[in-house]
């Protein structure tokens, strides 16, 4: 698939993001060993770059998968199933551009709201979400493998102009 139209400033690099695809398979599992700890085995990621209602965006330079965001369509409502940069990468405003996009994307789909799971203790996250204007729902007590808590998080999309 080709650029979505969201290029992020980095200083003249060629970073884009791209709808991910099949084809990205690998480099999403990767990623995700890296960054999120193995949160899904490669069928689970399989069905997640197949399945039309779901939205799966990669920050791509030079042909390397350096972030990613994917969530799942349902009637007016985005779930953001998750959201992962390079270690390597971080800290320099990829996560804000991917989350940008997928959002930006959602609404153009017609999600009206949005509502993700994200773990207490990840500050970056938590902060990064706030600044979407997202808001604490709940908590999931033991959510993760390695029992930490999930703050359930919404946010409410303004339409797209």
């Amino acid at each position: 698939m080709g650029n979505v139209g969201i290029r992020p400033p980095r200083n003249g690099s060629a970073i884009t993001v791209i709808e991910l695809d099949t084809s990205w398979l690998s480099a999403c599992l990767d990623l995700d060993q890296r960054c999120l700890r193995g949160l899904w085995n490669e069928e689970q990621w399989r069905r997640e770059l197949e399945e039309p209602q779901r939205l799966c965006l990669g920050l791509i330079e030079a042909e390397r998968l350096l972030g990613l965001a994917c969530g799942w369509l349902v009637v007016d409502e985005l779930h953001i199933t998750a959201v992962a940069v390079d270690p390597d990468r971080r800290r320099c405003g990829l996560g804000r551009s991917l989350l940008d996009a997928l959002l930006q994307r959602a609404r153009m789909e017609g999600a009206r709201q949005a509502t993700l799971e994200v773990a207490s203790d990840n500050t970056a996250a938590v902060g990064l979400y706030d600044s979407h204007g997202f808001q604490i729902a709940g908590r999931r007590p033991n959510y993760y493998r390695d029992g930490r808590d999930a703050l359930i998080q919404w946010c409410r999309l303004m339409p797209t102009e």
